[in-house]
């Protein structure tokens, strides 16, 4: 079995069924774990979320996808219900998925409660804060100190892999891996495939 994380989809169902090609993916056998964004600023979000359930992939929810739900978007009801039923964070025996970031005072406990609104907001928008989890006015340009990414504040011992910061891109360190590279601004999809620790890309268009 493996596990493969891919960073931000957001629609693009040609990019995500190629790269699934490209990674020799075995349902029932592997497992799929995006990070959040499944849809909205792509071509084909229905088509993402008919592959990822067919696939039984294990996703957690990012803003787009939150936003997707809140403003009914989707024209499949099986869709929906299917995207209401995931979890903003996932925490796996060696890897936390979230889609932006972790707060620095969140407890592992803590990471499988996120109910307030401003929890859930955190966890799928945040890219700079403080040490006490305090967020800038604005993303960019990059704030000044004593705002940083998040994940240098991160003190666990689980790797975390998320997406959301296209911008910024590949992202790889010894305790996190931010996977989204901007698939549908026309840059690459990306794959994480764990049990290889090897990174696996394809083109967008």
């Amino acid at each position: 079995m493996r596990r493969i994380f891919v960073g931000d989809i957001q629609g693009c169902c040609a990019e995500l069924a190629r790269l699934l090609a490209l990674v020799e993916f075995k349902p029932g056998i592997d497992t799929l774990y995006p990070v959040g964004d499944l849809v909205r600023k792509g071509p084909d979000s229905p088509g993402v979320l008919s592959l990822l359930m067919d696939i039984d992939a294990q996703p957690v929810l990012g803003n787009h996808d939150l936003r997707y739900l809140e403003r009914r978007e989707a024209s499949d009801p099986a869709h929906e219900r299917w995207l209401r039923d995931q979890p903003i964070v996932r925490v796996l025996q060696d890897v936390i998925v979230v889609h932006a970031g972790l707060h620095p005072a969140w407890t592992d406990e803590q990471y499988l409660n996120l109910v307030s609104r401003e929890d859930v907001d955190f966890a799928v928008s945040v890219r700079y804060c403080d040490s006490d989890g305090n967020r800038p006015d604005s993303d960019w340009p990059e704030p000044p100190l004593p705002f940083q990414p998040w994940y240098e504040f991160y003190q666990g011992t689980r790797r975390v892999v998320f997406g959301h910061w296209a911008r910024q891109g590949l992202i790889r360190t010894d305790n996190v891996i931010g996977l989204d590279t901007g698939c549908c601004y026309g840059r690459q999809l990306t794959a994480w495939i764990a049990e290889e620790d090897r990174i696996v890309q394809v083109e967008a268009g």
